[in-house]
């Protein structure tokens, strides 16, 4: 007789809980229908990567409407790579990757998971993009000896260009040195 009161209190118990956890979930507001996406600041981290860069570190400017911050980081330790990650107005991922790693097509390949260097080319802004076709990610790739600059994602070739022409590549001011003291003269 003691294990089936043992067995009731223990189902009276769970049956308790539930109703709070049933209270609780209907009085915390939530709604089904909100963005899951959280948008991304990302201008300290660029003026920081423009200061600590070796090149000049490129983000848009003029995006049209839709066009989504999502992911940002700058690793100054591992070849000075730089990421923007947005989602396009159709929802579709595109980033900016920017890295001094050598040698480059190891790097693109590393980015985009597998991608691989096409003959078709894209011209942006007089400068010859090369595209590269993944599994996962397409991608355009101007490489140069100071660096290498990869607009990719899972979006349309158009998107991808419409990126690569939006980019503005600036390097930062220089750190101003430590406050040093006049020459004694």
């Amino acid at each position: 007789m003691r294990g089936r009161q043992t067995i009731r209190g223990m189902f009276q118990s769970m049956a308790v809980i539930g109703i709070v956890v049933a209270g609780i979930y209907t009085l915390v507001p939530h709604d089904e229908n909100a963005d899951p996406v959280r948008e991304q600041d990302y201008r300290v981290e660029l003026l920081t990567a423009r200061r600590a860069a070796p090149y000049p570190v490129a983000a848009p400017v003029g995006l049209g409407e839709g066009w989504r911050a999502t992911s940002v980081t700058f690793d100054g330790a591992d070849g000075h790579a730089w990421h923007l990650g947005f989602l396009d107005p159709d929802r579709q991922y595109v980033a900016v990757e920017q890295s001094t790693a050598r040698p480059d097509e190891k790097y693109v390949r590393e980015v985009t998971r597998e991608a691989e260097p096409t003959e078709r080319t894209e011209q942006v802004d007089g400068e010859t993009w090369r595209y590269w076709e993944g599994p996962k990610y397409d991608a355009l790739v101007l490489a140069s000896d100071e660096v290498t600059t990869v607009v990719m994602g899972t979006a349309t070739t158009g998107r991808l260009v419409e990126m690569a022409e939006a980019l503005v590549a600036e390097r930062g001011p220089s750190p101003s040195p430590a406050s040093a003291s006049p020459a004694a003269g």
